[in-house]
């Protein structure tokens, strides 16, 4: 994958953290109180941020092993798990931000609590992947000298 898909997906990242902001306003102001198996837009949104959160500690956990290829590789997944999970991060604050019931009331409030964690897991793995490959690309130095 080059930098150009890495830019790419990115901005459909931003494009969905900033779509998400008025969606969550939305949520404030039509939000009734919901059954328990009603999906609701609260917590439609609070599964979007919960599953970009997952998708981020997947990616960093394999670029942190380099299952998925060589350092360019652990180098590229450790930044999309950094930027899946400061989306899922943020989406999930914004749920908890203009929530305005408590839980069960289907403004998605449990899912944007469980969406924070995950993120910040996500990101952490990510800065990790990001280290071990910049260890393992700087030049051996030998202390011999024969």
């Amino acid at each position: 994958m080059s930098m150009r898909s890495v830019i790419a997906v990115a901005a459909v990242l931003l494009g969905l953290i900033t779509l998400a902001t008025p969606a969550a306003a939305d949520i404030a102001i039509s939000q009734a109180y919901a059954p328990a198996y009603t999906l609701t837009a609260g917590r439609l949104w609070s599964l979007v941020a919960a599953a970009l959160g997952l998708v981020g500690v997947a990616i960093g956990g394999l670029a942190r092993t380099r299952v998925l290829g060589g350092n360019k590789s652990q180098r590229r997944n450790a930044l999309l798990a950094m930027l899946s999970g400061l989306a899922g991060s943020v989406i999930g604050g914004i749920v908890v931000a203009v929530a305005d019931g408590g839980p069960g009331s289907g403004s998605g409030i449990v899912g944007g609590y469980l969406a924070l964690p995950i993120g910040l897991l996500a990101m952490a793995l990510g800065a990790r992947a990001m280290n071990q490959a910049r260890r393992t690309d700087a030049p051996v130095r030998t202390t011999s000298r024969a």
